[in-house]
């Protein structure tokens, strides 16, 4: 069990020693819960952090639950299962795009309060630490592993709290190295394996940039 998501990022960082002030490394953290765990690591690590924004493409009629993702740099993941999900629901023919736009408008929202509207950093090249705060079905993480793959990151390191054996297995084939603290069976949902799991609202996160900003200035 882990004590919150500071600590989360604290453990993490110690199994990631190796990219201490690494000056090809840095920490890129999915929002909102993900980047409380960043900050930690980026702490300990002295390395820069950044957000990378990505959005779940919920299902119709259970928002919840993740028919796919679209990230930043546009590109969409969707599970396997996704199409035949909307089969089954009887979804309208357009809910994916508009939904896809919906979530697009939600990223722009966030790129222009998280990073004032400027793009990613250039990541050719770099050494990436991936962190978000655990994975369920694995869409978002998955569909940021695709966007960083295309825009020429050397070195992908997914670090990650928690969540399911075969989600996490799943990350690992497509990741240069997996860092997790702990892989439940069966998995109920990210949350249970927190003592204290409350919101992350986005004062929070623009909290722990500005305090990774200030030390790494």
């Amino acid at each position: 069990m882990l004590r919150d998501r500071d600590e989360a990022g604290r453990l993490l960082a110690e199994r990631l020693g190796v990219y201490r002030r690494d000056p090809q490394a840095l920490v890129l953290a999915l929002p909102r819960g993900g980047v409380v765990v960043g900050a930690a690591i980026s702490a300990a690590l002295q390395l820069p952090l950044d957000v990378f924004l990505v959005r779940k493409l919920g299902a119709p009629g259970n928002p919840e639950y993740a028919l796919g993702a679209v990230t930043e740099t546009g590109t969409v993941y969707l599970n396997p299962e996704a199409r035949e999900v909307l089969v089954r629901s009887a979804a309208p023919g357009d809910y994916l795009d508009r939904t896809i736009q919906a979530e697009q408008e939600e990223i722009v929202r966030r790129q222009v309060l998280y990073r004032s509207g400027k793009p990613l950093p250039d990541l050719s090249g770099r050494t990436v630490l991936l962190v978000d705060d655990g994975i369920a079905t694995g869409a978002t993480f998955l569909a940021s592993i695709q966007a960083l793959r295309s825009v020429g990151v050397k070195r992908l390191v997914a670090a990650i709290p928690v969540g399911p054996p075969e989600t996490l297995r799943e990350v690992g084939k497509l990741v240069d190295e997996l860092v997790r603290l702990l892989a439940p069976e069966p998995f109920f949902a990210v949350g249970t394996r927190y003592e204290n799991f409350i919101q992350v609202e986005d004062a929070q996160v623009l909290a722990c940039l500005q305090r990774a900003a200030g030390a790494s200035s």
